[in-house]
């Protein structure tokens, strides 16, 4: 059993965050340069196990993919080819940002650290794989209902 792996996919930055062993917690692992995220996620993935990759997937408040799906899917097809062995989920990134933005802005960081823009990237991967953790959550309680 492995960590699940969340991915924030920027065309410049790529925001991370990993799981605790018992897939409880989100906490940001790293922000890398878009070009060096294969690289970055090998490295990662020989020295801990991952035992799926959760990646964002940008829709509008319509729910229709926005524009930056162009940049995403290629992504995901490269990733699925790369780490065969590793499933690759989709959750919904709606809002990610704006929610990254305002508790980076609600922490007491000064502005300066606030406005770096590879700590929303990380925070953002981070709300997204605690989302996907909740989302998890729910769908096993509620299969053990039934």
């Amino acid at each position: 059993m492995g960590r699940i792996l969340a991915i924030d996919y920027g065309q410049k930055r790529v925001g991370l965050a990993v799981t605790d062993e018992l897939k409880l917690i989100a906490t940001s692992l790293a922000t890398v340069p878009a070009h060096k995220v294969f690289d970055f996620l090998k490295d990662y993935t020989v020295k801990n196990p991952v035992e799926c990759f959760v990646v964002g997937e940008p829709k509008q408040m319509n729910n229709t993919p926005s524009e930056s799906v162009k940049y995403i899917d290629p992504f995901v097809t490269r990733l699925r080819k790369e780490f065969r062995e590793i499933p690759v989920e989709r959750m919904d990134e709606r809002f990610t940002s704006l929610i990254a933005t305002q508790t980076i802005r609600n922490s007491g960081l000064k502005k300066k650290a606030r406005q770096n823009k590879s700590l929303v990237d990380a925070v953002s991967a981070t709300l997204l794989l605690q989302s996907f953790l909740g989302l998890k959550q729910t769908n096993d309680s509620s299969a053990e209902i039934l």
